[in-house]
């Protein structure tokens, strides 16, 4: 017995059993957030529930379990309509169940507020719009008469978000002209206050025609009602999405559920992010890591290559190493207090004096916003790039430094040319792990800069393009804020999952995009290198 513990075959069984199960547990929350995040967007049948009691229920069937109290089985039923019944999901016993249906003229109509609402159509109210012998033609109809009138009334708005830029500009061009003084400045202060008057009268027109062309559109409106029997009058411009699912093909409900994949990816958020996409999210959380890496990378690297190379054997230098491994353990939360206190109010808040001093007392840069949750996350992901490239350069064996001194290359060249491309792989394996937990670290993030919901993105078609000031919204942040933040948490656990897929989908991404690079560069220096 004791031959065989010697041997080491145990510990490489143990070892591999350890991989085996941290291998199943990954695949398993991989499938859970898949299989509840991939469903989502299917279209489900509307199932028509008559009771014994004479009641009905039309609704999609979310979860069947057993009664924790009768143990008989039970449905959780999705009966959407929130305004009218006050909540989105009901549980019914199957034994209460008379009878059940699939109605071909059930609705699925999804809102801008509010949620879904389930329901049959009744008419459609719209003026000017020929009465077709078919209802459903009807609402045809006047869904693309209203998506004409609301393509125009877009365009509207854009025009309208140009001037409002415009204006903006215009207001902090006259902040700081008042502010070098007004009587210095009264010439150039009259012709800019002219023409920051005549640019909000052209944005109260169009404002005006954008409003009345709303009240136009919200006139007409469709006729629904529900498995009660009541009516409800719903404007086509709330309409988001209609669908018949109980009456859908299959390449039907494919075509849909690529268009919620759509929705999802492309369009902003709506129902307090509860409902729509994620494209702000997905934006910030993209743009976020790619600042951390431009930071950390080029910081940890010379950090390391000093250390390893350059930096004396002492005393000085050995508590330096325990300092940069004590601080990859710093709970995070600690790193956004220090971002906060440090990157907004120390240095955005000099440059708020030294270069926006008309603007104050409101911030420009003494607040959160990207940069600084950029900067925080670097510093925060900085210690795994130093050690990583720093334990890269050790494992490269002395006799290889010695070799390139010997033929007459300086240390520098010795450094750029051999050192530096053979720890490549070792680099960019701590730019992987830093990558990886800044893109699912929120705690700092809270503090330094990330929202709920951010009006504008990071970088848009107005010059300086980065406004690297302005907050913006973080997948992990929003995670949190539906999952725990909502009212309504069993409407929201859909998207939560959706969105951890999301992140997931990211991180494997950048992950990939590094490992092949890393790959690609070992294949290219090492080989070269001899």
């Amino acid at each position: 017995m004791n031959k065989f513990w010697k041997t080491g075959e145990p510990y490489v069984l143990l070892t591999g059993t350890a991989l085996a199960v941290m291998l199943v547990l990954t695949l398993t929350l991989v499938g859970v957030v898949m299989t509840n995040g991939l469903g989502y967007f299917w279209p489900r049948a509307l199932l028509k529930f008559d009771l014994k009691d004479g009641t009905s229920a039309l609704g999609q069937v979310m979860v069947k379990e057993k009664n924790p109290i009768s143990g008989v089985s039970r449905l959780q039923l999705k009966v959407a309509n929130r305004d009218v019944f006050g909540q989105d999901f009901r549980w019914i016993d199957e034994k209460d169940i008379a009878s059940r249906s699939l109605p071909t003229d059930a609705m699925l109509i999804e809102r801008r507020e509010h949620g879904n609402y389930f329901g049959f159509l009744k008419g459609v109210t719209a003026e000017g719009l020929a009465q077709s012998a078919s209802p459903q033609e009807t609402l045809q109809q006047a869904m693309k008469l209203v998506a004409g009138k609301m393509e125009d009334t877009r365009a509207i708005k854009k025009q309208m978000s140009n001037l409002n830029h415009t204006v903006e500009r215009l207001r902090l061009k006259l902040l700081k002209l008042e502010y070098g003084g007004k009587e210095k400045n009264s010439a150039e202060i009259s012709e800019l206050t002219a023409v920051r008057e005549k640019t909000m009268a052209e944005f109260t027109r169009l404002n005006e025609q954008a409003t009345a062309a709303q009240a136009e559109i919200g006139r007409i409106t469709g006729q629904f009602t529900d498995v009660t029997g009541g009516s409800k009058d719903i404007a086509l411009m709330e309409i988001v999405a209609l669908q018949r699912p109980n009456s859908m093909s299959f390449l039907a409900k494919c075509g849909a559920y690529l268009e919620r994949v759509r929705e999802l990816l492309l369009d902003d958020p709506r129902e307090s992010n509860t409902e729509g996409g994620l494209f702000p999210a997905i934006f910030g959380t993209v743009m976020m890591v790619l600042l951390m890496s431009i930071f950390s990378l080029p910081f940890g690297v010379v950090a390391a290559i000093y250390l390893r190379e350059y930096a004396k054997d002492g005393l000085m230098t050995r508590m330096v190493r325990i300092a940069v491994n004590n601080l990859a353990g710093v709970p995070s939360i600690v790193y956004g207090v220090f971002g906060l206190g440090f990157f907004v109010y120390g240095i955005g808040g000099s440059m708020d004096s030294l270069f926006f001093p008309e603007r104050l007392p409101t911030p420009t840069f003494g607040t959160g916003g990207i940069l600084w949750s950029s900067l925080t996350l670097a510093l925060l992901t900085v210690p795994v790039v130093i050690v990583a490239t720093e334990e890269s350069l050790a494992s490269i064996p002395k006799g290889i430094r010695e070799g390139s001194l010997a033929l007459g290359a300086t240390r520098f060249q010795t450094l750029t040319r051999i050192l530096l491309p053979m720890a490549t792989p070792g680099i960019m394996t701590g730019l992987i792990l830093s990558m990886a937990r800044a893109a699912g670290e929120v705690a700092p993030l809270m503090i330094v800069g990330v929202v709920k919901l951010a009006p504008t993105l990071p970088f848009d078609t107005n010059f300086p393009f980065f406004h690297m000031d302005r907050k913006f919204m973080h997948l992990g942040f929003h995670i949190y804020d539906v999952g725990f933040q909502s009212p309504n948490v069993e409407a929201a656990k859909p998207m939560v999952y959706v969105t951890t897929m999301l992140l997931l989908a990211i991180v494997v991404a950048a992950s990939s995009a590094a490992i092949y690079l890393r790959n690609r560069m070992r294949r290219k220096y090492t080989s070269s290198t001899f």
